[in-house]
């Protein structure tokens, strides 16, 4: 007696998450006569990188322009008996599995490739697929178990910057956590760089002025979750340094960055800040409180 074909297949996926959705393709019926999502990717061509396989596998099957981790989980699936191209086959699946993340702002996902393995790409709720209501395949569950959210601490130097009853803010974009609050002028420090010199250059970018740097007022953390400026969900962990800061009498501060995290610049009357009128990041309280 014959025996069953052996059949091994390395593949690369990507966990793409978007608040509390996943982006997910439907297999074609090529694959499989029923209603089955899965994690976007596929096979590696002889010879490709498999970071460079699951970017083209992801455009292919969603129409979107994806970014990959630099690490990944690897999977293992030994199916001794299953039909694969009409022939019953004994085969091994190899899947290395990444955390992706796509811009914000991307186009409704669409299938690019013709005859393919998938006829449909969308987003779901995480919790429909955990529940059932969504099928997918055993896999997807797998690696929704095993996902983490990358973790991101930053430190970060910021000005607290007084004139008369006033205090300079910069307002939060739509490219921020935090969009629409105002904060303090400032932003993170770079590797080896000393926390004044960032704090010089950020109120530099963000405002088109020079500050001269003073005491350390404070050090103040926030922790949450979130959709990063990129696309990347992140567990963000933020550590703030709280500067006293003074500018020469007639600087003029405005808007200088585009297209950043900061869309306004402003001098804010403190009786608004204290009385809520204008929306606040916690940090700017903390910061007039240690002035105080």
């Amino acid at each position: 007696m014959a025996s069953t074909p052996k059949r091994q297949r390395v593949a690369a996926y990507a966990v793409i998450l978007r608040d509390d959705e996943i982006l997910l393709s439907r297999l074609s019926p090529l694959v499989t006569s029923d209603e089955l999502w899965t994690l976007p990717g596929g096979g590696l061509d002889h010879g490709e990188d498999p970071r460079d396989a699951v970017i083209r596998e992801i455009h292919e099957e969603t129409g979107l322009a994806a970014t990959v981790s630099d690490t990944a989980r690897v999977y293992s699936a030994h199916m001794p008996s299953v039909w694969r191209g009409g022939r019953r086959v004994n085969a091994h699946a190899v899947r290395i599995v990444y955390d992706g993340w796509v811009a914000p702002g991307s186009p409704a996902p669409r299938v690019v490739e013709v005859d393919g393995s998938t006829i449909e790409a969308a987003w779901h709720p995480v919790g429909d697929v955990l529940e059932g209501s969504v099928p997918v395949t055993p896999f997807v569950v797998e690696a929704l178990a095993d996902h983490r959210p990358f973790q991101k601490q930053r430190v970060a130097a910021y000005a607290v910057i007084r004139r008369d009853d006033r205090v300079l803010l910069t307002r939060i974009s739509a490219r921020g956590h935090h969009s629409g609050q105002w904060t303090l002028p400032g932003g993170g420090v770079e590797h080896g760089e000393q926390p004044a010199d960032a704090l010089v250059r950020e109120v530099r970018e963000e405002c088109g002025v020079t500050c001269e740097v003073g005491a350390l007022l404070d050090v103040v953390d926030d922790h949450f979750s979130g959709v990063a400026p990129s696309g990347r969900f992140e567990d963000f962990h933020s550590v703030m340094l709280l500067f006293a800061a003074a500018l020469p009498a007639d600087a003029a501060p405005q808007l200088t960055e585009t297209d950043g995290t900061t869309d306004g610049v402003d001098w804010v009357a403190l009786a608004d800040i204290r009385s809520g009128a204008v929306p606040t990041y916690a940090v700017v309280r903390r910061a007039l409180d240690g002035l105080a």
